[in-house]
This record gives C-alpha cells, sequence and structure tokens, in this order.
C-alpha cells in the first residue's frame, strides 16, 4: 500500500480509503461482515476510514467504532456532519449550534475521543462560513479534532472560505472531498487545481460512478434495471434513454481499454483518480468481502502515460458525461426565483 501526505497536515494516509458509506441499513446490515471487512482492508495497509453521520443514520459510525476497537490509534478516522439527523429545522446544517451538539454524537457512535478528520459535507448558505470555520477551529484547540475539510464545495466557496480563514486568523478547511472517476472529470477544470494552489488535501469519492463502471454493466448486453445501483437510480442506467448514450460509448471503449492493458474496468476505474496530482486519496466503498478485493486489485495499478493520454482520448480531461449523484447544485441553479425578476420589474423595464 502506498502513502501520501494529507494537505499539510503531516498525516500520512494510505493512497486509497476505506469508505464506509455501504456498512449498515443502506448497503450491508449485517454488522459482523462490515467489521471483518474494515480489518481485512486494515490488514491490507489501508489505514484512513471515511464515513458520515448521516450513512444510515448514524449506524454506519456505530459499525466503524466497533471494528476500530483495540486499533483505534493506528488508523486515520475522518467523518463528516451537514445533513438532518432527525426532525426539526435545527436538526442540520453547518451552524455552531448544531456541529458542536452533532461532533459530540459521531465521538459516542464512534467510540473514540477524537476524529483525526472532520469534514462539512456539503456548503450551507444559511450560515456564514466565518461561523462554520470558528467552531471547527475551537474544535482542533479542545482536541475533539486534529483537522476538518469540506465536501463536494464548489471552487468559489473552497476559496471564499479560506479568505475568511486568512482574515479572521482561523484555521482553514484542510482538504477537498469531491467526485472523481473516468466519466465524471468535471474537478480537473477548477477544483482540483485550486486544491493545489491552496495546499489542500483530496479525498475522491465515486470511482465507480455510482456503479456505472462496477463491470455488472456490460456494453451490448441489457442492463437489468431492478437490481444494484440500477434499482436505486434506473434512469442513470437506462441505454434507451438519450442522455445515457455518451456513456455507454465510453462504457465501450474504457471496457476494451481495461483488457488492453490487462485490468478489469473497475480495477482500471479504481487506478484513475490516483494519478492526479492533487489526489492524496481514493475512497472505495464496498459492500462486501468480493468488492474489497476487487477494489484492492485496483488499489495497486499505476496507470502510464500511455494509458492516461487513451483515457483523455475516450472522456476529454474536465468533461462529466452524467451529473453526479450526491454532488452540490448551488440554490442559484435548483431556485427559479433565484434567476427571475419579480414579474412586475419585467413587464416595468
Amino acid at each position: 500500500m502506498r502513502y501520501r501526505t494529507l494537505g499539510g497536515t503531516g498525516i500520512e494516509v494510505s493512497v486509497h480509503c476505506l469508505g464506509a458509506m455501504m456498512f449498515g441499513s443502506v448497503g450491508n446490515p449485517d454488522h459482523d461482515d462490515c467489521v471483518r471487512i474494515v480489518h481485512a482492508a486494515l490488514d491490507e495497509g489501508v489505514n484512513f476510514v471515511d464515513t458520515a453521520d448521516m450513512y444510515s443514520a448514524g449506524e454506519s459510525e456505530e459499525i466503524v467504532g466497533k471494528a476500530l476497537e483495540g486499533r483505534r490509534d493506528d488508523v486515520v478516522l475522518a467523518t463528516k456532519v451537514h445533513f438532518p439527523m432527525g426532525e426539526g429545522p435545527n436538526c442540520g446544517g453547518n451552524s455552531r449550534r448544531w456541529i458542536l451538539r452533532e461532533v459530540e454524537a459521531s465521538l459516542r457512535r464512534l467510540r473514540t475521543d477524537w476524529i483525526d478528520l472532520y469534514q462539512i459535507h456539503r456548503p450551507d448558505e444559511r450560515t456564514d462560513v466565518e461561523e462554520t470555520l470558528s467552531v471547527l477551529t475551537d474544535l482542533v484547540r479542545a482536541g475533539k479534532i486534529r483537522a476538518f475539510g469540506c465536501s463536494t464545495f464548489p471552487t468559489e466557496d473552497i476559496v471564499s472560505a479560506h479568505h475568511v480563514a486568512s482574515a479572521r486568523g482561523l484555521h482553514r478547511f484542510r482538504t477537498e472531498q469531491p467526485p472523481y472517476s473516468l466519466i465524471g472529470r468535471g474537478v480537473e477544470r477548477s477544483v482540483l487545481p485550486t486544491c493545489q494552489r491552496l495546499g489542500m488535501g483530496v479525498l475522491t469519492w465515486s470511482p465507480l460512478a455510482s456503479g456505472f463502471l462496477s463491470g455488472r454493466v456490460r456494453p451490448g448486453e441489457p442492463v437489468d434495471l431492478g437490481a444494484g445501483r440500477a434499482a436505486l437510480t434506473p434512469g442513470r442506467f437506462d441505454p434507451s434513454i438519450p442522455g445515457n448514450t455518451a456513456k455507454f460509448a465510453a462504457l465501450e471503449q474504457l471496457t476494451a481499454l481495461a483488457a488492453d492493458v490487462g485490468a478489469t474496468l473497475p480495477e482500471l476505474a479504481v487506478a484513475f483518480p490516483a494519478a492526479h496530482p492533487a489526489v492524496t486519496s481514493v475512497i472505495i466503498g464496498p459492500r462486501t468481502m468480493e468488492q474489497l478485493s476487487a477494489s484492492l486489485k485496483g488499489a495497486t495499478r499505476t496507470l502510464d502515460d500511455a494509458t492516461l493520454d487513451r483515457i483523455d482520448e475516450i472522456v476529454p480531461p474536465g468533461t462529466d458525461l452524467y451529473r453526479v449523484d450526491g454532488a452540490w447544485l448551488p440554490p442559484s441553479l435548483t431556485d427559479p426565483a433565484r434567476r427571475r425578476r419579480p414579474e412586475a420589474d419585467r413587464a416595468a423595464s
């Protein structure tokens, strides 16, 4: 297993990180089996584990906490906060009130006294970023967390947060966690270069493009829209939908490329993000031991320039062939009222 320094923290983490999103009711409800998966990853040299409070409503953190008993000191543990964890208007977001409450809940579920990397899961336009950075800085000083970062933030929010931290004498985001895959390369345009300039570590998620590159979807073969990830989001796997044409065309070419270099498609997909100089660690999120083994095979691969050139020909740099599931969209795009003057003003002009 290879290791890289996480941003400017001085912490050494494995180039591939064990993601725990599929542990619990959403993925694998067998706690003992999930614990075995964690232990198997650690035995292979993975020292970085990433989860979140909202994964299976806290169940994932509980499983990770159980798995790390007796091994906590050897593991760099990351979790996240932002999404709602219960009813009520203040049970989520990036406010001081919620973060102080939820970090204690995460510590209890994880059975630990500290979190190595505490991440803000998504932006929150209701909360001034200074408020968020201030409480996170206090948590570092209190020893509750060692460092903090952001996840799926647009470039402008990353830059703004760094400016505020510098101006107010606060600790800054040390990491960013964006989606990045063979067919989801949009972050290459500005997010990854910005992280490089700011000296941030980068943990990428969804190297298999939410299962599209898992090998279960095969070129020219019918897609079972009632099983696995396809059952959750059939519109993204249905070849009859015109918007998926480019994805399936790329799938055919990438599958052929993987065969040419002696790899499976998921091995190629897991190896790809780690080749970017901005990327510190690639999150793999297995549900089963078999999936872990397949992902770890990809983690041992390095891609040469000739292979990366062929990937660039199939999916040009900076190109997203689909809208990444779970990626954040700003209210300026999701709320039509943000883009339209009041009708009275339009009529008057």
